[in-house]
């Protein structure tokens, strides 16, 4: 099997596309590298262009026999949304109308969509299900709801089937450390946190302690990005068998604190994190904690690595990452 893995570079893609190479999976890599990293790429097939651009694809879908797609390419810094609506409009919008275009021009008519928990907006109810109701409150996860509304019209219109994975909070790292998280700039709680306790930062700052929540903290779901990785090798084949289209929540069923992850560290580091309490970002819902029920029973998926597992890792790759 050939698959075409969008963002293959970044952080959760290059995870994945190991995971499908160790199964026996063949990937072909597309990502311009404006936040992802060559050196991420360890297997497959790496090719450095813009996934929207229709003559490449339309060069890749020509020379490749590609059975399906994974999807990954996109902005995704929520606060940047809020700031520059436009660019995350036209890169996660405006470029995925072109990928399924040419995906259609050229029958190809599988794919998983990365998504996001960020289609939900601020909570109803926890742990939030699949049909919990989608009402983003920021750019970014408005941009992820159109990408599964264009799924779900592409499906109708043109056989399109899918899966669309709602990641809650992706963290950890290979464990090996030869892959990891990295962004520049750096707007993820776990790294930072790292950066911190490592003095490449003075401080970091916590958002908020007047949430609705026990410490007056976000929380949030973590999931480790191997669980993840297998999760979309699970979500391929589900589709590919049943010639079905389904959307899954991807996390543990349970949240920290931002607080909590801090102290967590700390007790397994034995380091102190300097940290400063400021203003709310805008678009930061209270809480997000996914319910995994639909996940188990269809994908069979369960996640196996605890947040310790995830700090241990992630903190393992910080100390000898090498980009």
């Amino acid at each position: 099997m050939n698959v075409l893995i969008t963002g293959g570079a970044g952080y959760v893609g290059s995870h994945c596309n190991n995971f499908l190479n160790q199964k026996g999976i063949s990937t072909i890599v597309v990502d311009d590298l404006s936040f992802g990293h060559r050196e991420a790429v360890k297997q497959g097939t790496f090719i450095e262009g813009d996934f929207g651009n229709k003559k490449l694809l339309t060069s890749i879908f020509k020379s490749e026999h590609i059975d399906a797609v994974i999807h990954f390419a996109a902005l995704a810094d929520v606060a940047d949304s809020v700031q520059n609506p436009s660019k995350y409009y036209c890169n996660n919008v405006s470029k995925m109308i072109n990928l399924l275009d040419a995906m259609v021009e050229h029958s190809i008519r599988h794919i998983v969509f990365s998504s996001s928990a960020a289609i939900f907006g601020e909570p109803k109810f926890v742990p939030i299900d699949e049909l919990h109701r989608q009402l983003p409150i920021n750019p970014y996860g408005e941009t992820k709801c159109i990408g599964e509304k264009l799924l779900r019209d592409y499906g109708k219109a043109y056989g399109i089937k899918y899966s669309a994975l709602r990641y809650f909070n992706a963290a950890g790292a290979d464990i090996d450390c030869k892959i990891g998280e990295s962004h520049n700039p750096e707007h993820h709680l776990i790294p930072l946190i790292f950066q911190t306790a490592l003095g490449k930062r003075k401080k970091m700052f916590v958002y908020g302690n007047d949430y609705n929540t026990p410490d007056g903290t976000c929380i949030r779901d973590f999931v480790h990005v191997l669980d993840l990785a297998e999760a979309h090798y699970l979500a391929l084949n589900y589709i590919l068998k049943n010639d079905t289209s389904e959307s899954f929540n991807l996390g543990n069923n349970v949240g920290f604190s931002v607080l909590e992850i801090i102290k967590t560290f700390e007790r397994i580091a034995n380091i102190k994190v300097a940290f400063e309490i400021t203003d709310q970002r805008p678009g930061d819902p209270a809480r997000l904690i996914a319910s995994n029920k639909k996940t188990k029973q269809l994908l069979n998926w369960d996640p196996k690595l605890t947040i310790e597992d995830i700090l241990n890792s992630a903190w393992e790759w910080e100390k000898s990452r090498t980009y």
